[in-house]
């Protein structure tokens, strides 16, 4: 339950904050005055001691002049942004283009250098793929210049993978039984690339452990959208068309809590993942 504030006390922080805010605007108080509508004199009693709080027309009137938020003139909140400003700085919607390099997912990686990095792909990993499954995957989409978008492509992952960053991967189990047999959104893949890519699969989940752990969860007990969790800054939803980018500390939490949860009931953990890889691997018998 919240402590109640005293009229006398709440008064008090008004008459402060609206001083403050004045002041970090660089407004007179006769500037104020003119936004808001009132006589300067009006105003000079808001700012003077042992004045009672103002109605809620001059306090909002206030607060929108200078461009901060009523709730905090009036000490509901800590943070002076409005509202619709803090939404703004704290989720975004970004394009999320179907292409090889994704500049702003790129740029995400970087801002997190040196920060462990959670991700659930919506398909195999990218950076753990290999060149014949991504020209396969992207060809559509890189036209005439497929070269030197896989080469680029290419020259990224190397910079991922040398980033400092730890990376926690959680897959579907699903999802790589459909790799291995070619089924679903692998059909057509031929056997040879799949075999090349579990075998390299294998290779860099026993090489580079623990600095990347791979663990595999079944759908049917727990699910998870494509996500991506970049340190303590940021957590990322992936829609298709979009992604969805969360930057406050409270939403980045639950998220990674979510993916804390995967690993929790994941039915293969980064030190299991090897054998049932491997299990798979001689399935394909390429």
């Amino acid at each position: 339950m919240r402590a109640r504030i005293d009229k006398r006390d709440r008064a008090e922080l008004f008459r402060a904050r609206l001083a403050e805010a004045m002041a970090d605007k660089g407004m007179t108080r006769a500037a104020l005055a003119r936004e808001v509508g009132v006589d300067r004199s009006t105003l000079s009693q808001l700012l003077s001691p042992g004045t009672r709080l103002p109605n809620a027309q001059l306090a909002a009137d206030c607060a929108q002049a200078l461009g901060i938020s009523a709730d905090w003139l009036l000490g509901l909140t800590g943070r002076p942004e409005p509202i619709a400003d803090l939404l703004a700085t704290n989720l975004t919607v970004t394009e999320a283009p179907r292409a090889l390099i994704d500049e702003t997912i790129f740029g995400w990686h970087r801002e997190a250098a040196g920060y462990k990095i959670r991700h659930v792909p919506a398909t195999l990993p990218d950076m753990l793929k290999t060149r014949a499954v991504v020209e396969w995957e992207y060809r559509p989409q890189l036209g005439r210049t497929a070269e030197q978008a896989l080469g680029a492509f290419e020259d990224r992952l190397d910079w991922m993978r040398n980033s400092r960053s730890d990376y926690e991967i959680a897959l579907p189990l699903h999802e790589i039984a459909a790799f291995a047999e070619g089924a679903g959104y692998y059909h057509g893949l031929p056997a040879s690339v799949r075999a090349e890519q579990m075998d390299r699969l294998i290779l860099l989940t026993d090489q580079l452990y623990p600095a990347l752990r791979l663990y595999l969860f079944d759908a049917r007990r727990v699910f998870s959208a494509p996500v991506t969790v970049f340190g303590p800054l940021l957590a990322v939803v992936y829609l298709g068309r979009h992604y969805l980018a969360f930057r406050d500390s409270a939403r980045v939490q639950q998220i990674s809590q979510h993916f804390d949860w995967l690993v929790k009931e994941a039915a293969f953990s980064a030190r299991d993942v090897g054998a049932h890889l491997r299990g798979l691997r001689g399935r394909i018998g390429a």
